[in-house]
């Protein structure tokens, strides 16, 4: 049987809004009533529906965060990081995963709307904020997480991609490498383009470097592997000397292909460097060298961002947040 209001104030001997300001307001009740009210509360088991409350008041205690892939080490820091700011507000993250879809990360902006949250932080799938400005504009705050819009009409937490990119670039040249190949995910993800831009950059600075793109579907290991097989099964004179991947996950998978699958050594035969610097990077059979973000930092900055935004006096504030990637060498690439 589920105890309501009524029941406890009856419990009590007293009326439901006292039970109400109890809950809600309960410096405007005696501290007798409020002793017999929780007695009452404790007696019975009642729990109050927050969800029906929070639909009351027109706002949840909730923020919302739907990022790339839940399944990437980088955004599961990325999310820990929310978690920690939220919590000591008194609020919670709810998580929704894109997979890269457009149509899902569609979906569950509808749902985070429905729900009232608080906020939505979001990792655009692609360069489409149209979606993001209907949502903002219905009275939803909106803050990009790890990307950042041209014409900054959105708040955002970002790391510098572009450079991440040079960085990762100029160091397999560094090491005397001429041809690189960047493997990237798809090219409608900005911080796959941004990160291409950066090697590019570094690559046409190099007297002789060379700079192959090899585009694959998704950002993953397994998507990792399919072109680090590929890359093997070409002859010796056609192989890049080097290999910049556009995530840890996707180095991941290319290591597996070059270390596991054949006979190639790295980074004798090849050099590897990844992206984002997840805790495993530096547990892999072979060491991965990667550009670093700061992923907790990333999502505790953004909710930060967000709270600002709700705070009516809070005006002012800085609205771009941009980080500076880091190299990180370990022995893919220097071994």
């Amino acid at each position: 049987m589920v105890v309501s209001v009524r029941d406890v104030a009856a419990a009590a001997s007293v009326s439901v809004g006292t039970v109400s300001n109890v809950l809600n307001r309960p410096a405007k009740v005696s501290p007798a009533t409020v002793e017999r009210v929780m007695q009452a509360i404790d007696e019975l088991g009642f729990v109050r529906n927050d969800a029906a409350r929070q639909l009351r008041a027109g706002r949840s205690r909730s923020i919302a965060l739907i990022v790339l892939d839940a399944g990437n080490p980088f955004f599961a820091e990325v999310a820990r990081g929310a978690e920690d700011r939220a919590a000591e507000s008194g609020m919670s993250v709810l998580l929704g995963n894109s997979d890269e879809r457009p149509d899902r990360e569609d979906a569950y902006l509808d749902l985070f709307r429905e729900q009232r949250v608080n906020g939505v932080l979001v990792t655009p799938v692609d360069g489409g904020l149209d979606r993001l400005t209907r949502l903002r504009t219905g009275g939803v705050p909106v803050i990009l997480v790890d990307y950042e819009d041209s014409g900054h009409e959105f708040a955002s937490v970002s790391v510098d991609d572009v450079e991440g990119g040079y960085l990762a670039a100029s160091h397999l040249l560094s090491t005397g490498r001429r041809r690189i190949a960047y493997v990237g995910g798809p090219g409608t993800i900005r911080q796959v383009a941004d990160r291409l831009e950066g090697a590019r950059r570094a690559v046409a600075e190099a007297p002789g470097a060379t700079l192959e793109v090899i585009e694959m579907p998704a950002l993953s290991v397994l998507q990792g592997r399919a072109a680090g097989e590929a890359i093997r099964s070409r002859p010796e004179a056609d192989r890049p000397d080097a290999v910049f991947a556009a995530n840890d996950l996707l180095a991941v998978g290319a290591l597996q292909a070059f270390t596991l699958m054949s006979d190639l050594q790295v980074p004798r035969d090849i050099a590897l460097i990844g992206y984002d610097d997840i805790d495993f990077a530096s547990a892999t059979v072979v060491p991965l060298s990667s550009i670093r973000q700061p992923a907790h930092l990333i999502g505790y900055t953004a909710v930060d961002l967000l709270l600002k935004e709700l705070d009516e006096d809070g005006g002012g504030h800085e609205r771009t947040v941009r980080f500076r990637p880091e190299l990180v060498v370990r022995e893919s690439t220097v071994g």
